[in-house]
């Protein structure tokens, strides 16, 4: 036990009377900040001429959909049935439950609703989240382990971890910062080196190359992370939530491949009506 690392961080970053800061919820703020950055660099790289306007309802609608999304899909899928019989609690974000599947559906949603507002072809705009979404895994993740909550399972490793409380004083795999290094910082790289080429690899390519990755990386670290208790191992005590609903992201994310390679879309930005020109008054 003398070598064993213990969790003790803090979850409350800044305390104030009344106003309380976590460290989740700027591991959020962080992960929109920085993703609004790649994406007008990239797009900017790209030369789809986005406008700071368009940037602005990109980000709204992705943060609705990511927030809403997110907090539904954990009602959904982990909930067990319990937020069925407590509706009011759906609402009661400060105690946490966070589905990523769920805020994945919501992202697209909202990436649906700003290509119709900005006139941006909906996979280039896909693309441009994807690149960037991998930060705000990242963030995310690391945001898990400050909590203590997600831990792995039991391990004799070195790496192992004593979260303590509801896990129990046995080292556990951190497999918070295994997420937070494959889902997050790995697919990011991945991504961010194939949107250097010009002109930019057709529509969808990225997108599809994030589910395959991701789908892959959550499958396996799945083995090594602890199911929700209020939900356990699924289909004969082997398989958790999180593979179930991982597995068919890898398909998508091939079918959106061939799509791409096939179709070779280039990517465009707004398709905004030309000006009329000087006497093209209506009679």
């Amino acid at each position: 036990m003398l070598n064993d690392i213990y969790q003790n961080l803090d979850p409350v970053a800044l305390s104030l009377g009344p106003l309380v800061v976590r460290w989740y919820g700027l591991a959020y703020v962080a992960g929109f900040a920085l993703a609004a950055f790649i994406i007008y660099r990239i797009a900017r790289r790209w030369r789809l001429g986005l406008t700071m306007d368009d940037l602005l309802t990109l980000m709204i609608c992705a943060i609705v959909g990511v927030v809403v999304g997110g907090r539904l899909g954990y009602v959904l899928f982990y909930g067990d049935g319990y937020y069925f019989a407590h509706p009011l609690e759906i609402l009661a974000f400060n105690q946490g439950g966070m589905s990523f599947h769920g805020g994945l559906v919501g992202l697209l949603a909202g990436g649906a609703v700003a290509a119709r507002l900005t006139r941006v072809p909906y996979l280039t705009l896909a693309d441009l989240g994807a690149i960037a979404a991998p930060l705000g895994l990242f963030f995310g993740r690391c945001a898990n382990f400050v909590n203590g909550e997600l831990w792995g399972a039991p391990t004799d490793g070195p790496w192992g971890v004593v979260f303590g409380g509801a896990a129990g004083m046995m080292p556990r795999h951190p497999s918070q910062l295994y997420e937070a290094v494959l889902e997050g910082l790995v697919i990011f790289c991945v991504l961010f080196a194939l949107s250097r080429r010009l002109p930019p690899r057709p529509r969808g390519t990225f997108v599809g190359a994030f589910l395959v990755l991701y789908g892959i990386f959550r499958f396996l670290i799945e083995f090594v992370r602890e199911p929700d208790v209020q939900l356990g191992y699924l289909w004969g005590g082997w398989l958790t939530m999180g593979q179930l609903l991982s597995a068919p992201l890898v398909v998508a994310g091939v079918a959106l491949l061939v799509y791409a390679a096939r179709r070779k879309l280039s990517q465009e930005g707004p398709q905004r009506p030309s000006a009329p020109e000087a006497g093209d008054t209506a009679c």
